[in-house]
C-alpha cells in the first residue's frame, strides 16, 4: 500500500501546478495512525494565502481516495515559510516551465530588521536563454508571490518567484 506521505507528496500546488506541495516546501509533515487516520501539516507561503483551502481540500481528496478513513489538515504558521524551502527538484521544475526560481536567501539574522522600502535589486536569469539581462516589468504577476519580468536578449516575458 502506498503511504500517506507518498500520496500527499504528489498533490500539486493549485497556483503553481508544475510543483507538488512537497516541491514547494509547503508540506511539513504527514502522520498515520493504525486506525487509518492521517494528520497532515502544511505551512502556507504567506499568511492569508488564498490557495490554502484548496491545498487542504486536494490533500483530503487524494488521501480519502487512497483509502484513508479520516484526514485532518493542520496549518502551521511558525516557522514562517521561505522560498529556501523550495526543493532543488522544485527549482528545476520551475526553470523548465519558464518560471525563474527564487535565489536562495540562506539563514536570516535574528533580531531587529531594518526597514527598507526600496525593493532590492535582483539579478534574475532568464529561464529560457539564461541571460542575466532581465528587467522587472511588474512587481506583481499572476499571483502575489510572482513578479513579471522580460529578457533584454531573447525579448521573452517570464514570471519570477519572488524571494521571501
Amino acid at each position: 500500500m502506498t503511504t500517506a506521505l507518498e500520496i500527499a507528496s504528489r498533490v500539486r500546488d493549485p497556483e503553481l501546478p508544475v510543483l507538488t506541495l512537497a516541491d514547494l516546501g509547503v508540506l511539513r509533515s504527514v502522520s498515520e495512525s493504525s486506525d487509518g487516520s492521517v494528520v497532515v501539516t502544511i505551512t502556507p507561503t504567506y499568511t492569508g494565502c488564498p490557495a490554502l483551502d484548496e491545498m487542504g481540500a486536494d490533500l483530503r481528496r487524494s488521501l480519502v481516495a487512497a483509502g484513508y478513513s479520516s484526514v485532518e489538515v493542520r496549518t502551521a504558521l511558525s516557522p514562517a515559510w521561505t522560498t529556501d524551502w523550495i526543493t532543488d527538484e522544485g527549482r528545476r521544475k520551475l526553470q523548465e516551465a519558464g518560471i525563474a526560481p527564487p535565489s536562495k536567501l540562506g539563514p536570516q539574522a535574528v533580531g531587529p530588521v531594518p526597514l527598507n522600502l526600496t525593493p532590492p535589486s535582483r539579478r534574475v536569469l532568464c529561464p529560457r536563454c539564461s541571460s542575466p539581462r532581465t528587467e522587472e516589468v511588474s512587481r506583481f504577476g499572476s499571483t502575489a508571490c510572482k513578479a513579471l519580468r522580460r529578457c533584454a536578449d531573447c525579448l521573452e516575458p517570464f514570471e519570477h518567484v519572488k524571494e521571501i
